[in-house]
């Protein structure tokens, strides 16, 4: 294995540090009063939701873009992305005037396609393929070398991984003091090696956490292989993250700089979203919350340190924050769907309202399995808790009654094709 400090240099960063200065944002850095309280120490936001194009991925784009000589700029540009990058490479390729055909998941939500097509304009192409960022990067390869395009890799690149280091830069610029811990989610892995070689270069002693949803923890399974690995199947939920195979160039600084790597449930991200929009009036896509979800697994160690999250996107579709809302309850225990067999009898569903519900217990959703059987029989149950300390009395109250009930939050093969 090379040497880091051959592949990408902190003079990497610092030179597209430079080139970057006039074309995105310098993100603030803020202390979040409510997440320093709540873990007792000093938490500070790297606010990268409030880039350009509401992502840090303008960062890697423009830089690898801005290096193109002029023969491969005439012919134009390839890439996949599941919506972040994406958006970069269209802005870039606009203001550079570069045609770019545009690779996407078919899964990628609408608002990140819109963005593509606004920042890009008619400099660029959105062509949907495949369910995942893999099946929709083969297509994009193979589209590149059919046509002689130049492909601009989302993570897997020197000049990338440098523009996203300039986060780092931006950081430790802007802190008045030492960084014990940064926190960044992980995708491919450009943005943790980019922001590891310069913290890490600059600040030794800073200690690297990379996060990962648990529906797609690639990098952790190629740290515990000891090489790059792909997943046989992800989750798309955390879809700027939704990646089955790390780039082999990240993986190689990941595991020289990474200090830990924190896997959160999908459920507990959904919770750090609601809450950074309801607490502090920020607006997180899945892969931005990462670095905040993964701070409950670390409350320990924090206590009292100096905390860095990067809050990488900013991307949500309005249109998901009902399916975020029923995620988060499910994780937090304050939502359970049972099939309950009601007994062949009058009364009986309205004997299960009087005496198994609780006072604060909410049924939010009631469906008959049966389309014949309306009157009685089996039936979808959801209940909502006003906390989760409600549940075993719930439980209890049904047990005591007789209630025959099947609790299908943990059987996911049940509960996808109930709920």
């Amino acid at each position: 294995m090379k040497d880091v400090k051959e592949r990408v240099k902190i003079e990497d960063i610092l030179v597209a540090q430079q080139k970057l200065k006039d074309i995105v944002n310098h993100t603030p850095l803020q202390r979040d009063s409510i997440l320093s309280e709540r873990y007792e120490c000093d938490v500070y936001l790297k606010r990268e939701d409030l880039q350009v194009v509401r992502s840090f991925k303008i960062r890697g784009a423009y830089n690898c873009i801005s290096h193109l000589t002029e023969e491969e700029r005439s012919r134009g540009v390839v890439c996949a992305s599941a919506g972040n990058h994406a958006q970069g490479v269209a802005y870039t390729c606009r203001k550079l005037n570069i045609s770019a055909k545009i690779f996407m998941p078919n899964t990628t939500p609408n608002q990140k396609v819109s963005q593509v097509r606004f920042f890009g304009g008619s400099s660029v192409e959105v062509i949907l393929r495949g369910d995942t960022f893999d099946s929709s990067y083969s297509e994009a390869v193979a589209y590149g070398e059919q046509h002689g395009l130049t492909f601009i890799h989302p993570f897997d690149n020197p000049h990338v991984i440098a523009g996203q280091g300039t986060i780092g830069v931006e950081i430790l610029q802007d802190i008045n003091r030492s960084v014990d811990y940064v926190f960044a989610g992980i995708g491919g892995g450009g943005l943790v090696s980019g922001l590891g070689t310069y913290i890490k270069g600059v600040s030794p002693a800073t200690k690297l956490i990379g996060v990962e949803p648990f529906g797609a923890a690639s990098m952790k399974a190629a740290l515990e292989e000891g090489s790059v690995v792909t997943l046989s199947q992800i989750s798309s939920f955390v879809d700027g993250a939704a990646v089955k195979r790390v780039g082999a160039l990240p993986f190689d600084i990941a595991q020289q700089l990474l200090d830990d790597i924190v896997v959160v449930p999908e459920g507990q991200v959904c919770t750090s979203i609601l809450e950074l929009y309801n607490k502090n009036a920020i607006v997180a896509e899945p892969a931005g919350a990462l670095s905040i979800a993964a701070l409950e697994t670390y409350q320990e160690h924090i206590r009292g340190k100096t905390v860095v999250c990067v809050i990488s996107g900013g991307n949500n579709d309005i249109e998901r924050m009902q399916e975020m809302k029923e995620r988060s309850l499910i994780h937090e225990g304050l939502k359970h769907y049972f099939i309950i067999a009601f007994p062949q009898r009058p009364r009986a569903l309205r004997e299960f309202l009087d005496r198994v519900l609780g006072p604060n217990d909410d049924i939010t959703r009631f469906e008959y399995t049966k389309k014949s059987n309306k009157d009685n029989g089996p039936a979808l149950v959801g209940i909502e808790l006003k906390c989760k300390e409600d549940y075993a009395p719930l439980i209890l109250r049904m047990q005591e009654q007789g209630v025959q009930y099947m609790e299908i939050n943990q059987n996911p093969t049940l509960f996808n094709l109930l709920v």
